[in-house]
């Protein structure tokens, strides 16, 4: 089991890594106390293989905890546990502005003394946390998109486009488009299997009107030119951190032609290695 701490200033960017490693596989932990670290991997090693991989957040809220957090990190990789830690910087200007534009109060902010005074106090007590970083990342001229890239690089196991589920769903337009969709592909161009008596009932899954809809010239470099795209496309949705690509293929009623094509594209994706699922939304209908 591999287990990370993560540390670093309020504001820093923890939140957003968080969500980053939860998509990446991570159990992840907010605000956990130092002294419950063990008692937690020793469950999660007792449990399922679900929990390969954890991550608990460690920051200045647990101040009366710092001076356990190295033994316990001893304790662990003692246990055979992997354990790192990842600590999230950022200059006190940059964190004074960002604390101005959320109106949020620092977590050490108490009794009146000021967000300078609370980040001074905050530094004090991570000070050696930061030096024993086995990861240091300093997001003060960092974007969202640019942290989300640098953990996904670190951390993200195997290739990246694992971590993207790509999901083809094909849909009648007489039903409405899918409000989830972030592509949308028209296939009523392709002649229509329907005014064909034989294959009215059946659907785009059934190997007859399958071939009728790919029997033009058209409907097949229509799938090459999109699978083509979604090649394209895909590394460059990752690099930005996106997580799910909903690729939906209309036609009129999401029975044949749409159901077609969206197992045509599926084939491709999931030849190519993407983790990829489908879903006919209308083809009972």
């Amino acid at each position: 089991m591999d287990c990370l701490i993560i540390s670093g200033m309020s504001g820093a960017g923890k939140s957003l890594t968080v969500d980053v490693l939860e998509d990446i596989g991570y159990y992840c932990v907010d605000n956990m106390p130092v002294a419950l670290i063990p008692r937690f991997v020793e469950l999660f090693m007792d449990s399922s293989a679900k929990y390969k991989r954890v991550a608990f957040v460690v920051d200045a809220r647990n101040e009366g905890d710092f001076h356990r957090l190295f033994s316990t990190l001893d304790w662990l990789r003692t246990a055979g546990v992997e354990s790192k830690v990842l600590f999230l910087d950022c200059s006190d200007e940059k964190l004074i502005n960002r604390y101005k534009e959320t109106r949020r109060r620092h977590p050490l902010d108490t009794m009146g003394k000021g967000i300078v005074e609370a980040l001074c106090e905050e530094r004090r007590l991570l000070e050696e946390v930061k030096a024993r970083a086995d990861y240091l990342i300093d997001t003060t001229a960092v974007t969202s998109s640019g942290l989300r890239s640098h953990l996904i690089n670190l951390f993200c196991e195997g290739e990246q486009s694992k971590m993207m589920v790509i999901s083809v769903n094909t849909f009648g337009f007489k039903y409405g488009i899918p409000h989830e969709s972030d592509m949308v592909f028209d296939v009523r161009f392709i002649d229509n299997p329907y005014y064909v008596p034989e294959l009215r009932d059946k659907t785009g899954l059934d190997g007859d009107v399958y071939d009728y809809v790919f029997k033009t010239e058209e409907a097949q470099v229509f799938c090459d030119r999109v699978f083509e795209l979604l090649e394209y496309l895909i590394p460059l949705y990752i690099r930005e951190g996106k997580t799910s690509l909903v690729v939906s293929v209309g036609c009129t009623g999401g029975r044949h032609r749409s159901v077609a094509v969206g197992k045509r594209l599926y084939d491709d994706l999931a030849e190519k290695g993407h983790n990829v699922v489908i879903r006919h939304r209308d083809m009972q209908k």
